[in-house]
């Protein structure tokens, strides 16, 4: 008997021609329509028939090894905001990070997709990772873990209040006494924090959402502390049950901390898919894919991470114990570095093995077997409240991601797992969250800011 009597949530997590860092040599892959609407165009579609609640575009500001990875991307605001008028329902979600933006420009971007999808949106807030994105800006370094999100919970106290300038009736629209709006419901921000200050009000009025869905993907605790403050949804990387559990129980002891209800964030972890019809021919696709990722490839990517040379180690050998704590010196992916090293020690893989599962999820959890035996692990980790749905991560697009909609998805239907139909036409609607009120989440910086 189930044990749960909702049904999970599944997001499309959209990343160059798949998550697998050698997926663009597949030939299924559609690498040559990297830059073209036209893939993203049916990737949405194929999405939204598989009752996907959202697609998400994640975003980097910033290009390297462009001799041997896929690099570039298109500006996922501007091509979500194309993708609405080839969609009707699926919730169309977009990174931007604040380290980088400015919080008058994030709100009005994220207010204009949100009408122009008919309330669709949602707003993946990160802070940048490298200082590669600080040289784009201008900028001689990137700045350190803790500031960022301080910085990060300022820049959205600031983004609500932006979208909070308008009352939801403030529009009147009298032609015949002249009159387009009711001025007392229109006010100013007037926000002024340690990082950022806006005016306003914003030149958008109340989104129709009421604010876009705001999703948060760091698992660090500076990270899980401002998704309990701001959050809605949070991706995460888990790799075992019995993390992912923990975690679950984390965030929302930590929302309560908040002020906030337990279950009032979405725990969706990444879950990256090799489907087929037999276990062997699935294990025949993921170790084509693995092959196509050179060994000193994997070496190198595995160094950076852990921002230590493992060239002169034997590749199959053990990943040495006694190395410089890399978590302490990242200033980037803090938890996802952490995850890296417990699983070299806890699954006993060698440098060559840890560098190439790296590169084939980067952490996230990977499944390679038949639709019904990925159906029973989804349903484990679902009503053992390991989480609240995932974040389907295919390893080449297109082709994967229309084998789980053509494969899992049936079977999910069939237990009962997953909707069969869209009941609702906003992307809250799909997640189960209400709308918000204004004010809904309480700037930290309130008393400074003057709202």
């Amino acid at each position: 008997m189930r044990q749960r009597n909702e049904q999970m949530h599944l997001g499309a997590f959209i990343y160059y021609t798949g998550h697998h860092h050698a997926g663009w040599r597949h030939p299924d892959s559609g690498v040559e329509q990297l830059f073209d609407i036209e893939m993203y165009k049916k990737i949405a579609q194929t999405a939204e028939r598989g009752k996907f609640d959202m697609m998400f575009f994640a975003d980097l500001l910033y290009v390297r090894e462009v001799e041997y990875a896929a690099s570039g991307m298109l500006d996922p605001i501007t091509l979500l905001s194309a993708l609405s008028m080839v969609t009707e329902r699926i919730g169309l979600t977009a990174t931007v990070s604040t380290t980088y933006n400015e919080p008058y420009n994030v709100a009005r971007k994220f207010a204009s997709l949100d009408y122009i999808s008919g309330g669709r949106a949602g707003w993946n807030i990160v802070t940048s990772q490298l200082d590669l994105e600080a040289h784009n800006y201008g900028r001689p370094k990137h700045p350190e873990h803790g500031l960022r999100y301080e910085m990060a919970s300022e820049f959205a106290g600031a983004v609500t209040s932006l979208w909070d300038t308008w009352e939801d009736d403030a529009l009147v629209l009298d032609r015949e006494n002249g009159k387009f709006a009711d001025g007392s419901k229109v006010k100013e921000a007037d926000f002024k924090g340690k990082f950022y200050s806006t005016k306003g009000p914003l030149n958008v009025p109340r989104p129709p959402q009421g604010y876009p869905v705001l999703i948060q993907a760091g698992s660090s605790e500076p990270g899980q502390d401002f998704a309990a403050q701001y959050g809605e949804v949070i991706f995460t990387a888990q790799q075992s049950i019995k993390a992912a559990t923990r975690f679950y129980e984390q965030i929302n002891e930590k929302l309560v901390k908040s002020g906030r209800k337990k279950g009032a964030m979405k725990i969706m972890p990444g879950l990256s898919p090799i489907l087929g019809v037999t276990e062997e021919e699935a294990q025949r696709k993921y170790q084509e894919l693995q092959n196509l990722i050179p060994a000193e490839t994997a070496i190198l990517a595995l160094s950076g991470f852990l921002q230590y040379d493992l060239s002169g180690y034997p590749a199959d050998g053990p990943l040495p114990t006694d190395i410089p704590d890399p978590v302490a010196a990242s200033n980037g992916m803090k938890s996802r570095v952490k995850l890296f090293l417990e699983m070299a020690y806890e699954d006993n893989l060698s440098i060559l093995d840890l560098g190439r599962k790296i590169l084939s999820t980067r952490g996230h959890m990977q499944f390679v077997g038949t639709p019904e035996q990925l159906a029973d692990l989804m349903e484990e980790w679902f009503d053992s409240y390991a989480c609240d749905g995932f974040n389907i991560m295919p390893p080449v697009l297109p082709g994967d991601l229309e084998d789980f909609v053509n494969l899992a998805i049936p079977v999910l239907q069939k237990r009962g797992l997953f909707r069969e139909e869209y009941t609702g036409s906003t992307l809250r609607e799909h997640l189960g969250l209400e709308r918000p009120e204004l004010g809904h989440f309480k700037p930290k910086h309130e008393l400074s800011a003057g709202v």
